[in-house]
């Protein structure tokens, strides 16, 4: 039962429906916490520290973190997953005609994909970063989350790569919010208006909530 519902396209599409709106969650839980950043070093770095510990003393240091990061994890990779078989299948099903001359795709599906794409190595980045600490500029400080921020955000290339992504994650929800909504039969004639308004008030806020973040770096409101 399972194995169909994946193969077929509208299984897919409920796959990325259902993952999607799992990552705008979390998403949204995310950037409520960046914003913790404005009221200091002590606010911040405790909110940190107590990610670590939710659940306690049922789970232990770090659990619920974890189990935070394989759901991503796995929603992520359906999410990927999905839209490239998709793409794939879409590409197979077109006439023969194309063969020769390259189809003209919406704005809304070049803004997926490419944006799909730049999310995917964003991803990479930022856990690299601030996570592992691999590629972070200016000494990486475990313990320390909000040091390291204001060392990523001093750096030009770390404005420039975070705030690219996040105008790419904008687009990314705008559409796909949207396209989520419709899969999951949420669409209709009286509730599209609302809808369509929902996507670009989500859009907008998560890209300003997060590029806030980065702004206020640059210009010493956070340092």
């Amino acid at each position: 039962m399972t194995r169909t519902v994946w193969d077929s396209s509208l299984g897919k599409k409920t796959v990325m429906a259902v993952s999607g709106l799992i990552m705008l969650l979390y998403l949204v839980v995310h950037m409520l916490g960046n914003l913790k950043i404005f009221f200091g070093a002590g606010d911040f770095n405790h909110y940190a520290h107590w990610l670590r510990t939710i659940g306690e003393p049922f789970l232990h240091y770090e659990w619920a973190l974890w189990i935070i990061r394989v759901v991503l994890v796995v929603a992520v990779v359906a999410h990927a997953t999905a839209a490239y078989q998709l793409s794939r299948r879409d590409i197979r099903a077109r006439p023969s005609r194309y063969v020769h001359r390259k189809p003209r795709s919406s704005y809304a599906t070049r803004t997926m994909r490419w944006g799909g794409i730049i999310l995917g190595l964003f991803i990479v980045w930022h856990l690299l970063d601030l996570t592992t600490g691999t590629v972070h500029s200016g000494g990486f400080q475990s313990g320390h989350p909000y040091q390291n921020v204001v060392d990523t955000f001093s750096t030009w290339y770390g404005d420039v790569i975070y705030i690219v992504a996040m105008l790419a994650l904008g687009l990314h929800i705008r559409h796909g919010f949207w396209s989520a909504a419709q899969t999951l039969g949420a669409g209709n004639r009286t509730r599209d208006r609302a809808l369509k308004t929902i996507a670009d008030v989500l859009a907008l806020v998560l890209t300003a909530g997060f590029v806030a973040v980065p702004v206020a770096v640059m210009t010493g409101v956070v340092s």
